[in-house]
């Protein structure tokens, strides 16, 4: 009887155990995460500049997954923004300069095992969506989105980036 109580106590111990370690196991999986370059050549921009370069870093981590763009804008300034998100549809602010017509929050939900939705946010107002899909091969992730500037002008965004 000490015998099965004790493997009883072992199994619930391991089972604890492992709970963090599956979801950490299942943050790596995801499709999103890696080092992204966005290619210029497949990419559409209409109503803002193309940048000259833009590269999205995804790392998954404790309490999220955290997004990290870095570049060079039209005008040669520098792209340099992040956010953390748990995907779970609530808001998280956006750090930095360079976000899509001037975004300071985004809120993302999975659709998929490879797809996202976001909302873009400026002063608390939806100014922008997106859509963010990882091909199945994990090589291109497109990201398609619209909004508008904080003049008010339309935006349009079909991003290609290739993982490196």
């Amino acid at each position: 009887m000490k015998r099965i109580l004790l493997l009883l106590a072992a199994l619930a111990l391991s089972t604890v155990a492992a709970g963090p370690l599956m979801a950490q196991a299942m943050m790596q999986a995801s499709p999103f995460v890696g080092t992204w370059k966005m290619n210029a050549e497949k990419s559409k921009v209409t109503g803002i500049p193309m940048p000259k370069s833009l590269t999205r870093e995804v790392v998954a981590q404790e309490g999220g997954t955290k997004f990290s763009y870095k570049g060079v804008a039209a005008d040669g300034k520098p792209i340099d923004y992040s956010f953390v998100t748990s995907y779970d549809g609530k808001d998280s602010a956006i750090t930095g300069a360079g976000a899509p017509g001037g975004a300071d929050a985004i809120a993302i939900k999975r659709v998929g095992s490879n797809k996202a939705e976001a909302i873009l946010k400026r002063g608390g107002k939806e100014m922008g969506k997106s859509s963010s899909e990882v091909s199945k091969d994990g090589k291109v992730s497109t990201i398609k989105g619209s909004g508008k500037t904080p003049d008010g002008k339309d935006y349009s965004i079909v991003a290609v980036y290739d993982k490196q």
